[in-house]
């Protein structure tokens, strides 16, 4: 059999160096030494201001007067130049700094974005605050703790959605900008006044007074176990990544660049590797205000028909909805097919199944696929870090470290931790010293908590998979040791496509239960209507007959009580960001899970609850 036909790819770092530090310790980097980059993000957006003022920097979809989305309104980069640096003015009058930096209440918007770049030049960091600790939250302690931690002199916030939030949480003499309506009973600024403040020649002493070492920005941690950390990026960081990034997917310099993205600016993936991506390469970045859920997933294909990316990221939801719809949506497949030379997935495990439906989708349409491709970065690494080194990825795999990089690996235990080391790597966490003493080893490399192995133990250069998270490991009370990871990977392969992510129960208990959070194609099995709650969907006889033929063919699979999943549950209410069961880019945490739902956790192992399977024989 042939091997499959990619779309022409060229991966950046294919070689890399292992030297053996004390037992138990390697170390690893790319072959490539990393090339120059530029102080401050914001000396490429002045490149691109002269060189290409007209062009397309951002544009988002305008709302009409129902409420519904209408055409594109689009921000250049020469006015994207002159509105940030009068915003920058603005910031510097305010007598704003990185003791009373600039809170950010909004999704991703043009708004937004100005703002953003006019902190970069005033040199007056920023935070992006998640939208639901203002939306969904009812106590609001997550934003209470986020405006505690900043002490902000201005917050900004998009419309007066989050009126409420801030009546609760900021305090009165913090300035506050609004884009859109009016905050009742508080004193505001408008955005649009901000943004003609006069410019003086304050503003450009104060980009250049910032260098490699100024703050840029905060970013907050998604605050699972603990409350969220505020993670210092520097304008080094920053910078330092994006060249990392080019160089390990060179792809991304060689012709003109279009994102098509709505991963939010709060989190690391969308707003430091997508947002500086199309800054650092003057590209274009079409603000997606569709979502990977049913009721938002509509908007996300309609753009897709429309806007042709050359580059697409998502999570695996994501790229699940897209699989699904391609196989009947001509427009789609055509157009989103059209120019795109690599997706890239990250949060989660992408199914087999997904995989294959994409690749049938692209073979049929132009007759070649187009390389799914991964790696494994952090918050606190910027967030870039490894990449895969050729388009043969499979679930899991990681691949190598990016130029500047080093990596350390460490023997704990059964597993093997990865540590980084590089101008890519946060200085700390902001106003927390003991967290930031207790996230670096002696040798200043910082603990990630997670596990790797080998792609190939006899090719070092194929880089490495990922393993699971250190911490997610557990004990049955026979002192078996769980690893939590592979274990995961293991049960979504064998429910694909019913099975969007799993929990591992049993922490001192006799046996390995499992929670499941089911996709919404679970509503197929069921042959219920669609107005049918979830929660009687899962309960009925023929999704319950399914999970049973998977629990059975895992357990012929497993060898011992620490891979055997011996009880098994449906769970129909989604994991939360609120309660920090699940992050911003969609990815579960374990450990969030069982703390919320203990009581589910109990009744799993006492046989207290309603429909739980076992593995028959």
């Amino acid at each position: 059999m042939s091997a499959p036909k990619f779309r022409p790819l060229t991966f950046g770092v294919t070689k890399v160096s292992l030297r053996d530090g004390t037992p138990g310790i390697h170390y690893m980097q790319a072959e490539q030494a990393l090339g120059d980059y530029p102080e401050r993000l914001t000396d490429r957006l002045a490149h691109w201001a002269k060189t290409k003022p007209e062009q397309t920097f951002m544009a988002r979809r305008m709302k009409n007067s129902d409420g519904s989305l209408g055409d594109w309104r689009h921000l250049h980069y020469g006015q994207t130049w002159n509105t940030a640096r009068s915003i920058a003015q603005g910031l510097i009058d305010l007598g704003l700094n990185a003791e009373r930096p600039v809170a950010i209440l909004s999704e991703n918007s043009l708004e937004h974005a100005l703002l953003a770049l006019g902190c970069l030049i005033a040199g007056v960091p920023f935070a992006p605050v998640s939208p639901p600790y203002s939306l969904v939250s009812v106590d609001y302690d997550k934003l209470r703790h986020v405006l505690r931690t900043l002490t902000p002199g201005l917050v900004f916030a998009q419309d007066s959605r989050y009126a409420k939030a801030i009546a609760a949480t900021v305090d009165h003499d913090v300035t506050l900008v609004i884009a859109e309506g009016t905050l009742p009973d508080r004193a505001s600024v408008s955005f649009e006044k901000l943004c003609a403040t006069p410019v003086t020649d304050a503003v450009d002493l104060a980009m250049a007074a910032s260098g490699p070492d100024t703050i840029a920005k905060f970013l907050f941690t998604s605050g699972s176990t603990k409350m969220p950390k505020a993670v210092i990026n520097t304008n080094r960081m920053w910078c330092a990544n994006q060249q990392q990034m080019v160089q390990s997917m060179p792809t991304l310099g060689e012709k003109e660049l279009v994102l098509v993205d709505w991963l939010p600016w709060n989190h690391t993936f969308g707003g430091n590797h997508n947002f500086g991506m199309v800054v650092y390469h003057g590209g274009t970045l079409y603000i997606d205000d569709g979502k990977p859920t049913p009721a938002l997933m509509p908007e996300t294909l309609r753009n897709l028909r429309e806007i042709a990316p050359t580059v697409y990221f998502n999570v695996p939801t994501g790229f699940e909805a897209i699989a699904n719809a391609m196989k009947t949506d001509d427009a789609l497949r055509k157009n989103l097919l059209s120019r795109v030379r690599m997706f890239f997935y990250a949060g989660a495990a992408l199914a087999q199944p997904v995989w294959d439906s994409l690749y049938a989708s692209e073979e049929r349409e132009i007759g070649e696929r187009i390389a799914m491709t991964t790696g494994l970065g952090m918050t606190e690494s910027g967030p870039f870090g490894l990449f895969v080194t050729n388009p043969n990825v499979r679930a899991g795999d990681l691949g190598v470290p990016t130029p500047g990089l080093e990596l350390k690996l460490v023997d704990i235990d059964d597993k093997t931790e990865v540590r980084y080391r590089g101008p890519n790597i946060t200085p700390g966490y902001w106003r927390n010293p003991k967290e930031t003493a207790e996230a670096f080893d002696d040798e200043g490399f910082f603990r990630t908590g997670d596990a790797i192995k080998w792609i190939d133990e006899t090719d070092q250069h194929l880089g490495l998979k990922f393993d699971g998270r250190i911490a997610e490991d557990f004990k049955l009370a026979t002192g078996t040791f769980v690893s939590v990871g592979p274990l995961r990977a293991k049960i979504i392969a064998a429910g694909a496509p019913y099975i969007q992510d799993v929990v591992l129960t049993g922490l001192n208990l006799r046996e390995v239960g499992a929670m499941v959070f089911p996709t919404l194609r679970v509503r197929e099995l069921a042959g219920l209507p669609e107005s049918t709650p979830l929660n009687e969907v899962l309960a009925s006889s023929k999704v319950l007959a399914h999970f049973q033929q998977v629990l059975n063919s895992l357990a012929k699979t497993s060898t011992g009580s620490a891979n055997r999943i011996a009880r098994l549950c449906l769970l129909s209410e989604a994991p939360t960001i609120d309660k920090g069961e699940v992050t911003d880019k969609g990815s579960i945490n374990q450990r969030s899970v069982l703390t919320h739902r203990a009581d589910t956790v109990a009744a799993l192992h006492n046989d207290s609850l309603h429909h739980i399977l076992k593995p028959q024989a």
